[in-house]
C-alpha cells in the first residue's frame, strides 16, 4: 500500500475576485460606510483595487488614526450589505471540484477578515477544507506552508508572492486588477484566463508530476 503514504495534493485559493466576485458586495459595503460615517469613499474606485488588506484602501479616505476604528465598523456593517450581493466567479465551483476530483484538498487563504471569508463560501455553497484569513502577500506563505500546498491560485502580484514564499506552484487568473502581463512579471508559473481553464491545467499537471 505504498501509494498511501504519498502526499495528499493541496491547493491553496484566494478568494476576492479569484473565487468570488466580491465587487459588488464590497461596493454596497463602501457606500453604507459614507452613509453611516459621513466621510465620502469613492465605491466605484474602491473596488478595482480589490486584494491588499482593507485599511491599505481606508487609508485614502480616513485620517491615519481612524482608520483602525473604520475597519471595525466596516466589518461589523459587511456580512448585513456584502454577502447577498456577491456572486461566485465563473469556473469557481469546477476548480474546487477538479482538486478534489484529482484526491486533493482545497484551501482558501485570504486577506479578507476570515469570519466573512468563511460567511461568503457559506453563502455560495463552496466547501473548502480549511480557510485562513487576515494574510495578505508574502504573509500568505504562512498558510501555504502550514498545509503544505503545492499550488496557488490568485489573482493578484500579491498573491503571487505569496506562492513563491511558500515554494508553492503559482498560478495565476486574470481575473482581477492585474492583467496576465503584470502576473507573468511578478514571477507566476501559469496564467490563465479564468478558472474555467484550471480543471484541464491541473490534470496535465498532475499527469505530468506522476
Amino acid at each position: 500500500m505504498a501509494h498511501m503514504t504519498s502526499r495528499v495534493l493541496t491547493v491553496g485559493f484566494d478568494l476576492d475576485m479569484t473565487l468570488i466576485d466580491s465587487r459588488p458586495g464590497i461596493r454596497a459595503c463602501y457606500q453604507a460606510l459614507s452613509e453611516r460615517t459621513g466621510t465620502f469613499v469613492d465605491a466605484d474606485l474602491a473596488v478595482t483595487r480589490l486584494g491588499p488588506p482593507l485599511a491599505e484602501e481606508l487609508v485614502n479616505w480616513f485620517p491615519a488614526d481612524e482608520v483602525a476604528a473604520v475597519v471595525d465598523v466596516y466589518r461589523e456593517m459587511y456580512p448585513t450589505h456584502a454577502i447577498a450581493p456577491t456572486p461566485a466567479m465563473t469556473g469557481a465551483r469546477e476548480a474546487m471540484a477538479a482538486v478534489r476530483a484529482a484526491g486533493g484538498r482545497a484551501i482558501v487563504v485570504t486577506a479578507k477578515y476570515e469570519p466573512n471569508a468563511k460567511l461568503h463560501l457559506g453563502h455560495l455553497g463552496i466547501d473548502a477544507d480549511a480557510v485562513i484569513g487576515d494574510l495578505w502577500a508574502e504573509r500568505k506563505a504562512e498558510a501555504l506552508r502550514e498545509y503544505d500546498a503545492d499550488v496557488y491560485v490568485g489573482d493578484h502580484t500579491g498573491d503571487v508572492r505569496g506562492a513563491r514564499t511558500a515554494g508553492a506552484l503559482s498560478v495565476a487568473v486574470a481575473t482581477g486588477p492585474c492583467d496576465e502581463e503584470e502576473l507573468r512579471a511578478a514571477g507566476a508559473d501559469v496564467v490563465l484566463k479564468d478558472l474555467l481553464e484550471f480543471p484541464a491545467w491541473l490534470t496535465a499537471w498532475s499527469a505530468a508530476r506522476r
